[in-house]
């Protein structure tokens, strides 16, 4: 488990080291999971090492969510001062990805009846 975790910071290492060279308006940490998923694409399967780490990451995801409460909570003044904003996005990107996730289930559903 302990060589798994230190693939998955080597990858999240090489997307933060390509971001800060070519200045991509990318989070390292994405380029790295983008870079993770080409590598097993080209792999051609998910080593059972990587999917016992990841299950047991995703027991404790939960976990992942107390720091972003702390924060809000933190800054609750602001986050009543930029209420109205906060709402529209959250509205907003709620709405694009319902609509982005309903055109790819489409396609893929098509492709996959051809």
């Amino acid at each position: 488990m302990i060589g798994s975790l230190a693939a998955l910071l080597l990858f999240q290492l090489a997307g933060e080291i390509i971001v800060r060279l070519t200045g991509a308006p990318l989070p390292g940490p994405v380029l790295g999971m983008i870079l993770l998923f080409l590598a097993l694409a080209v792999r051609g399967r998910t080593p059972q090492v990587f999917a016992d780490t990841s299950r047991g990451l995703l027991n404790y995801l939960a976990l992942l969510f107390v720091p972003a409460g702390v924060g809000i909570i933190s800054h609750l003044a602001r986050v009543a001062d930029e209420w109205l904003a906060i709402t529209v996005t959250l509205v907003a990107s709620t709405a694009l990805a319902v609509v982005v996730t309903a055109f790819t289930l489409r396609a893929l559903t098509r492709k996959g009846q051809s």
